[in-house]
């Protein structure tokens, strides 16, 4: 049995990205490392949401959770100064925060990394702080192998111009999907997690306070927990990932191939 480590900004992002991925490792006998890189406040005031990484692991089947300590850096044109006693993520030193991280690596002896590409995805600032921390601590930790967590970009953009023909949430703006994640033909893994599509749900219902964040975030939630389970399974049945050490062409169906 193998042991992966998923690497992520937020707590929720380990759900979006790898959720269904983690949890099939899991049932299969892997052991399952989550580690965030921040505590996702942005704010000293705003609500802890470690407690929510926490229940949303357990679902997934996580054998430990761990967060580097940062705090949110925010998304936007304007980046906020660092919060009293705390230090955003994206202006943490890149060898300190890999450190931070390796160690943990070092700790598990672990078989795989799941990082995140040099873009984010999206242009998270965050999220392209964990593509250069997440890939200098695997060079400091000797881990053999790196997958980056990605979409399809093709599908993105048919799911961000479906949303505005029909008036409802996006979770991407049409500009952002121009650029954002991976076109479909760079993928070099395709996660089949359609068996494990209710514990990526219910795992994602324990991020209740992002759900609540925004009016727009509880109806589309509200849409999801309402659709039949073949329905959502098709909707959340499938995970995506890039192997940076290998050619283009091949699609691997396991994270261990």
């Amino acid at each position: 049995m193998a042991t992966v480590v998923a690497f992520h900004a937020h707590p929720d992002d380990e759900v979006v990205l790898t959720g269904g991925t983690l949890a099939r490792a899991a049932a299969e006998g892997h052991r399952v490392v989550v580690v965030a890189a921040t505590d996702g406040r942005v704010s000293n005031d705003d609500v802890d949401r470690l407690s929510e990484l926490r229940s949303s692991a357990r679902i997934l089947g996580a054998h430990r959770v761990e967060c580097l300590g940062y705090a949110d850096s925010g998304f936007g044109p304007e980046f906020p100064a660092d919060p009293p006693g705390r230090v955003r993520f994206a202006r943490a030193g890149i060898a300190e925060a890999a450190g931070r991280l390796a160690a943990i690596l070092r700790e598990e002896d672990a078989d795989l990394l799941l990082s995140y590409q040099p873009n984010g995805g999206y242009g998270h600032r965050d999220h392209v702080r964990v593509h250069q921390v997440g890939k200098r601590a695997a060079q400091m930790a000797a881990t053999p192998r790196v997958l980056e967590a990605t979409m399809p970009r093709e599908m993105l953009t048919w799911i961000a111009h479906a949303a505005h023909a029909l008036r409802l949430p996006a979770p991407y703006g049409r500009d952002v999907v121009r650029t954002a994640y991976s076109p479909g033909a760079s993928i070099t893994h395709r996660i089949n997690v359609f068996g494990y599509a209710r514990q990526k749900r219910d795992a994602l219902a324990a991020h209740r306070s992002q759900i609540s964040a925004s009016a727009a975030g509880e109806r589309l939630f509200g849409a999801l927990m309402r659709l039949p389970p073949q329905v959502a399974g098709l909707m959340l049945g499938r995970e995506w990932f890039v192997d940076p050490a290998l050619p283009p062409g091949r699609v691997y169906r396991d994270i261990f191939g």
